[in-house]
């Protein structure tokens, strides 16, 4: 995941090169590197390299990187002529590339050709089954295609091998989110947990499948992962507040005095409040009296 650091640096980056500073080589790699999808500068400033002469063969070997790069991102742009032209000179320089056969794959996939993608997708697995970008590219052809019953077996048969992949945990997570499957979104959350334990989004969207889901033992898991994730991020996440209220109003309505909260969870509902009115008063003064409003409703106070 991007830092908010590392952000930043891209959207300084960004702007210098959009007002002509330079720097649009360095902007392409940094690209790369975060794993970002900004398609359209890509697809702009990858070209200004590339039909330039000077500029290009300055790049050396990484042309070609860029090459692919300026492929991918207009496919993402639908300027499918330019993939196919950036396509045509990396298949000249590497003719029998089975990296290469992946772009062409995925240009027939851009073009809506789905059974010729998944014919070239599967002749590609033959030499190499556990290719991942190739196994994903089968994912997102299910998906686009409306099969999500397709899509959610082959992330489960693609994590029986990767399961150390987050992206294709979270994908499927929010899938069975979606089709209001959540008892599997929370096993999904839970494995991201236990690999990435300091994210705090996975806390969070652990948290609203386990408030969703309901039940006493769920609301106060999901008490706690939400406190989990106002603690990750510093008592900064607004969503992660509103939670705790949440929770605490559901509860209070379950347990009906049978139960006592302990001592510190008990504490959170009104440090919540509070935190929440803070917020709004800073950000939202207008809209503080909607909050009041609503926490009013749940019967919760600071």
């Amino acid at each position: 995941m991007v830092t908010k650091t590392e952000e930043t640096q891209l959207d300084r980056l960004e702007n210098q090169v959009d007002n002509g500073g330079g720097g649009a080589w360095e902007y392409l790699c940094l690209i790369r590197k975060l794993k970002v999808r900004r398609s359209e500068k890509v697809l702009k400033h990858g070209l200004s390299i590339l039909n330039d002469p000077k500029k290009r063969s300055s790049l050396g070997s990484e042309e070609w990187t860029l090459y692919e790069q300026v492929a991918i991102a207009a496919m993402d742009c639908q300027s499918l002529d330019v993939s196919k032209d950036c396509i045509r000179v990396l298949q000249k320089r590497f003719p029998e590339s089975k990296r290469v056969g992946r772009l062409e794959a995925m240009l027939l996939e851009a073009k809506g050709s789905w059974a010729e993608a998944e014919k070239a997708y599967s002749s590609l697995l033959e030499d190499n089954p556990l290719d991942q970008v190739v196994l994903k590219r089968k994912v997102a052809i299910a998906k686009a295609q409306g099969d999500i019953s397709g899509a959610i077996d082959c992330l489960n048969k693609y994590l029986e091998t990767f399961m150390a992949d987050h992206d294709a945990w979270r994908d499927l997570a929010e899938i069975y989110v979606s089709l209001q499957m959540y008892k599997q979104a929370a096993f999904c959350y839970e494995e991201l947990i236990l690999s990435q334990p300091t994210v705090p989004l996975y806390h969070l969207a652990y948290a609203d499948v386990l408030y969703t889901l309901g039940g006493l033992e769920n609301l106060q898991a999901a008490k706690k992962y939400y406190a989990s994730t106002i603690d990750l991020t510093e008592g900064k996440n607004t969503r992660a507040l509103l939670g705790i209220c949440l929770c605490s109003s559901a509860i209070g309505q379950l347990a009906k005095g049978r139960i006592k909260d302990d001592k510190e969870s008990s504490e959170l509902q009104p440090l919540a409040v509070a935190a929440l009115e803070k917020d709004y008063k800073q950000r939202a003064p207008e809209k503080l009296s909607l909050l009041t409003t609503a926490l009013k409703s749940l019967k919760v106070s600071s």
